[in-house]
């Protein structure tokens, strides 16, 4: 589904010290190109799968209706450090996009670099001021609390409550006699017979991969991974929680320093230990985690595993063997109320999506290409591809999203291959008439057997709000700074660990290290927020 692996939300907030050129629109533009167009430059992160955004006839055709001609620039790797390198210079590009590419932290680390739109929305998007108006919380989603606007968000409304479902090779567990496994053990016995025994029934007791996840990478968890076993042991993750704060019972925690994370890293390492995993989880990148599980021809590989949906994990010639899994617990006798990972905020709404340079000299040209985006029309392009090729106009007034042209595709993949997909902005109005396609049809069955889990958890005392706060300026700086010299930390031991062993050894000198980074502070700055956030309910 997303390259949300790695991207996963940033702690954010922020701040500008800008005043004179963040008022509005007021600087004179630069003379128009050759052709009566704007030139801009734009940058954005992108799927690896997405094609050349010359070839988005959406696209062009929104640059066109926006009279501006955009220098792209395709950013699919290495974001961070290159992010890291273009802001310390100072120079930008006019627009910069892609869900949290930029981040709140950013305004407060890099003021003025970013331009405030609050000033210039009513003017030049009323697209935008609509989203706004309809769904207010997409307003407080984009506003710093000095109330300005470097950052907007998106609204997509189709997503499920949860980015993540387990699937198993049903085939493989018939072919051997196997049971659905329900617990941790009952999973490892399986995973261990998956290896042992020729699953596939290939001939070849040795090409079989037990259990696969998606990469870690050194930034933030994400999705597909197996922490959601966390829910195992009742942490409800929310977002993903890349950096590993989750809400208990009211109670900001990250379970880096939790004693159940260290029994889900024992776990896994067993399965490591036991050849049960897939040998190259900490080395493959998202584009082979997903062409690995795809099998060969109808001689599947991966037994076990997270995805978005079935489709899109596995294609369309082996999906037909997988089967969507409820959560699993922690031991036979565990009293303990499951939980799982709760997207629901992430899925449908994302912040800082698109960014306009303070410095560009075309700020309503800029303006006026945003307000594009935003069309309804145009957003469920962004979303879904071009009409005609993605897209079926009914010619009443409603749509409907079309399959892949090339039918050996599923269409999760067409859709990323297609066009900017969730990584876009967008405002998906709840008045638009749009039939969806067969995947996201079938996320919803797919998820139905995590939805008494799901709809189990209490969405006020289990589920931080992270899109829904914004921390001043020095608390934003202090958790920053903290969140760098932690999560790196943390995800190096977790990887290691998992593959080498020697968590039970070395955790108590972790935990120490860990709160040295000032991970104690970030969630005392986090309870504060969250407790004034919930008081204003």
């Amino acid at each position: 589904m997303k390259k949300i692996l790695a991207s996963v939300l940033a702690l954010t907030l922020g701040t500008s010290l800008l005043a004179g050129c963040s008022s509005g629109g007021n600087e004179p533009e630069e003379p128009t190109a050759q052709g009566g167009k704007v030139k801009l430059k734009a940058i954005m992160t992108k799927h690896p799968l997405t094609q050349k955004f010359e070839n988005m006839k959406w696209l062009q055709d929104a640059e066109e209706r926006a009279g501006v001609d955009i220098e792209w620039q395709e950013v699919s790797a290495d974001w961070d450090q290159k992010k890291g390198a273009m802001l310390a210079s100072g120079d930008i590009p006019d627009l910069i996009v892609g869900v949290n590419s930029i981040t709140d932290s950013d305004f407060a680390q890099f003021p003025g670099l970013f331009q405030d739109m609050s000033g210039m929305i009513d003017q030049y998007a009323p697209n935008v001021k609509a989203m706004f108006d309809a769904k207010p919380e997409t307003k407080i989603i984009a506003t710093q609390q000095d109330g300005k606007i470097y950052g907007l968000p998106k609204y997509q409304r189709f997503w499920p409550d949860t980015a993540t479902r387990q699937f198993i090779n049903k085939e493989w567990l018939d072919r051997l006699g196997l049971q659905m496994p329900t617990t941790w053990d009952e999973l490892f016995n399986v995973l261990k017979a998956f290896k042992d025994k020729d699953a596939n029934g290939n001939g070849d007791p040795n090409d079989e991969i037990p259990m696969d996840f998606a990469p870690t990478g050194t930034v933030a968890f994400g999705y597909f991974m197996p922490t959601v076993l966390l829910g195992s042991e009742g942490i409800t993750l929310s977002d993903g929680s890349g950096s590993g704060y989750f809400v208990e019972d009211g109670q900001v925690k990250n379970f880096f320093i939790d004693d159940r994370y260290k029994e889900l890293v024992k776990f896994l390492n067993k399965c490591f230990s036991a050849g049960l995993i897939n040998p190259e989880v900490f080395t493959q990148d998202y584009t082979k985690y997903q062409s690995v599980a795809r099998g060969k021809g109808n001689t599947a590989t991966v037994g076990f595993t997270w995805g978005w949906e079935v489709t899109d994990r596995f294609g369309n010639e082996v999906s037909p063997q997988y089967t969507p899994m409820a959560p699993l617990k922690f031991t036979a006798d565990s009293t303990v109320q499951q939980s799982w990972s709760y997207d629901y905020n992430t899925l449908n709404y994302g912040t800082n999506t698109v960014q306009m340079s303070a410095a560009s000299k075309h700020k309503e040209a800029a303006m006026k290409f945003i307000n594009e985006l935003y069309n309804p029309e145009v957003s469920m392009q962004v979303l879904f591809g071009s009409l005609g090729t993605n897209i079926k106009d009914n010619g009443d007034g409603s749509f409907a999203v079309l399959p892949p042209q090339d039918q050996a595709m599923d269409p999760g993949t067409w859709k990323w291959t297609s066009t900017w997909a969730d990584n876009g902005p967008m405002y998906i109005a709840d008045s638009l008439k749009l039939t969806l396609g067969t995947d996201m049809q079938s996320v919803g069955k797919q998820t139905e057997p995590l939805q008494k889990v799901l709809d189990s958890i209490d969405k006020d005392n289990d589920v931080f709000p992270n899109l829904f706060i914004k921390y001043s300026a020095v608390d934003n700086s202090t958790m920053a700074l903290a969140n760098t010299a932690l999560v790196p930390m943390a995800l190096a031991k977790w990887s290691q660990w998992i593959t080498k062993g020697g968590v039970d050894k070395e955790w108590d000198a972790y935990v120490e290290n860990c709160k040295k980074t000032g991970l104690l502070k970030n969630i005392e700055i986090m309870q504060k927020y969250y407790d004034d956030y919930k008081s204003k309910l």
